[in-house]
């Protein structure tokens, strides 16, 4: 097949409707528009009006709430830190920061801190230092001899 061979499947393009274009087309004059009114008028878009009528998202109840100052995670599962720990990407003996996590390729970055989870096994005597743990992470840090600190989220800088 050559370049000049290339086109699309049979039916996959439609040529678009020439609208405007005289009477003899069948679309001329108002194009289909009718006639007057907001409609009829071009850069016109009434998005959600239902004329009069109360719009379907004002006629829904609404449920929940968002808090604007959330905080988001970055959120580690043990098995995966106890896995780059063996794999040799991150240093089992030394201390491991949010920084060790990022710099590992564990985690993509930061974001208002590192929350570790307790899925997976450690095998291993590890000292952690993250924003967050769960209760589980924890003990299962510690049953294995190591230690997990949870400080407070460092300052954005």
């Amino acid at each position: 097949m050559k370049l000049h061979e290339l086109r699309d499947n049979p039916g996959a393009t439609k040529k678009p409707k020439r609208v405007g274009r005289g009477p003899g087309s069948g679309m001329g004059k108002t194009a289909g528009r009718g006639i007057k009114g907001q409609k009829s008028r071009s850069g016109v878009a009434i998005n959600a009006y239902e004329g009069g009528q109360m719009p379907l998202y004002q006629r829904l109840p609404k449920r929940g709430f968002n808090k604007p100052n959330r905080k988001k995670f970055a959120v580690v599962n043990l098995g995966l830190i106890q896995k780059f720990v063996d794999a040799g990407k991150l240093d089992g003996k030394a201390e491991i920061t949010e920084d060790a996590l990022v710099a590992s390729g564990l985690v993509r970055r930061k974001l208002d801190g590192v929350r570790v989870l307790a899925k997976g096994e450690v095998s291993g005597k590890l000292n952690i230092a993250v924003t967050g743990a769960s209760k589980a992470a924890v003990d299962a840090v510690e049953k294995a001899g190591g230690t997990l600190n949870v400080a407070a989220p460092a300052a954005a800088e």
